[in-house]
C-alpha cells in the first residue's frame, strides 16, 4: 500500500497581494530565510468552468519548477487533504492581514 501524496496549502504576502497555491513539496531552503515550494498544484485543465484567479497564479507560475519565498512573507502552511483552487487577492485596508513588523534601527548618534 502506497502512502498518499502530501498536498500542502502556502498562503503568503507578495508586492500587497495574498497568494494562496497548492503544492506537493515544501520545506526550508539552504538559502537563509527562505522556503522552496515545488511541484505546484492547479485544478483540473477539463473543468468546464475556467476561475480567472486560478488562471492568474497558472500564467504566474508557467514554467517555474521552484519557488523560493521569504519566510517572513509567508502567512500559513496546512497540510490539506486535496487541493482546492488556488487566488490571489488584494490585501487592501480593512483586511486582517498585516505584514509582520520589522525592528526598529537605532537613530543617530548624540542626539
Amino acid at each position: 500500500m502506497s502512502k498518499p501524496r502530501q498536498i500542502y496549502k502556502v498562503i503568503f504576502l507578495n508586492q500587497g497581494q495574498i497568494y494562496e497555491l497548492y503544492a506537493s513539496n515544501i520545506y526550508q531552503s539552504d538559502l537563509y530565510g527562505f522556503i522552496e515550494v515545488e511541484e505546484f498544484l492547479f485544478g483540473e485543465r477539463a473543468q468546464m468552468v475556467v476561475d480567472p484567479s486560478e488562471e492568474r497564479l497558472k500564467n504566474e507560475f508557467a514554467g517555474v519548477q521552484r519557488s523560493f519565498i521569504p519566510m517572513h512573507a509567508i502567512i500559513r502552511i496546512d497540510e490539506v487533504e486535496k487541493e482546492g483552487i488556488g487566488k490571489i487577492v488584494e490585501a487592501g485596508p480593512g483586511g486582517n492581514i498585516h505584514s509582520f513588523p520589522l525592528p526598529f534601527s537605532p537613530g543617530p548618534k548624540g542626539k
